[in-house]
């Protein structure tokens, strides 16, 4: 689909793209054929697609032989896909992506997402899908620029935050490329990058401590400039437990969050828990 398409079929449907649910449509072939080629999808896989839109990069999965499970909020936009994609191994769920329970979507079979991600949504989607019973395999987003830099960001840099280390925890993450704004329509404001993460089994999460050293990295990052064994003794943990975790870690009390890496924060959530949950 061009852009003299997509302009006909917005106005076909009597619509405008909404800045507010983050639509912006991409209409570059070449960098869609990139997408799929990136997200090292096979014949038979399935994958899970977040705003689709008009279906550009749909039909580059399907035509990947993907089986796609498609996720759009506007009614009018999921309509349209209905209709172009009938017989096609599509099924498309009306719904707010942030609220899906992609547990009952896919069970326990193994699955991928791919998506042009609406900004607007783009973090609360991510924490949402890494904190739920289904976690895909991998992933492959569209996102803004400086979202894509704070996912990936290490330890020691401005980016580094409290999504950046829960993601890392779960999954190597990488920027693929930059994408300027002119491949999408309407342009946004800003660049946007391909941001790869592929599931790696590195930590034990299991029997709470994936659980606990997500509170444990919440907790940090709400204040971020502050002292960790202070804001995690005033935050619900037991302050002897605390020095007890930061002297097994090697850790001084005084450290700042944001100079502890994702080994480091794993540590801690096998090491803490707040003294509420142990009641």
């Amino acid at each position: 689909m061009n852009k003299k398409q997509l302009i006909s079929a917005l106005e076909a449907l009597d619509m405008r793209p909404g800045r507010g649910l983050g639509q912006n449509f991409l209409l570059d072939g070449n960098l869609l054929d990139f997408i799929v080629r990136a997200s090292a999808l096979t014949a038979g896989e399935r994958v899970l697609e977040v705003g689709p839109g008009f279906g550009a990069l749909t039909e580059k999965l399907l035509a990947a032989k993907g089986r796609v499970t498609a996720v759009e909020f506007d009614h009018r936009l999921a309509d349209y896909l209905r209709k172009r994609f009938d017989g096609k191994e599509l099924e498309i769920i009306e719904a707010d992506a942030c609220r899906v329970d992609y547990h009952a979507v896919f069970g326990d079979e193994p699955f991928k997402a791919i998506a042009n991600l609406p900004y607007a949504i783009s973090s609360v989607f991510i924490a949402a899908l890494i904190d739920g019973a289904a976690k895909p395999q991998s992933m492959l987003f569209m996102l803004q620029k400086e979202m894509g830099e704070r996912l990936a960001a290490a330890p020691g840099s401005k980016a580094y935050g409290a999504l950046s280390v829960r993601c890392q925890l779960r999954y190597d993450v990488s920027l693929v490329r930059i994408v300027p704004p002119e491949v999408f329509y309407p342009a946004p404001e800003v660049d946007s990058a391909l941001v790869k993460f592929v599931r790696h089994d590195r930590y034990d999460l299991g029997d709470g401590i994936g659980e606990r050293a997500d509170a444990v990295v919440k907790l940090a990052f709400s204040q971020r400039r502050k002292q960790l064994g202070k804001v995690l003794g005033r935050g619900g943990y037991d302050p002897e437990k605390v020095a007890a975790a930061f002297a097994e870690t090697g850790f001084p009390l005084e450290i700042r969050p944001d100079r502890i890496g994702v080994e480091g924060f794993y540590q801690l959530g096998r090491l803490l828990r707040k003294e509420s949950l142990c009641r």
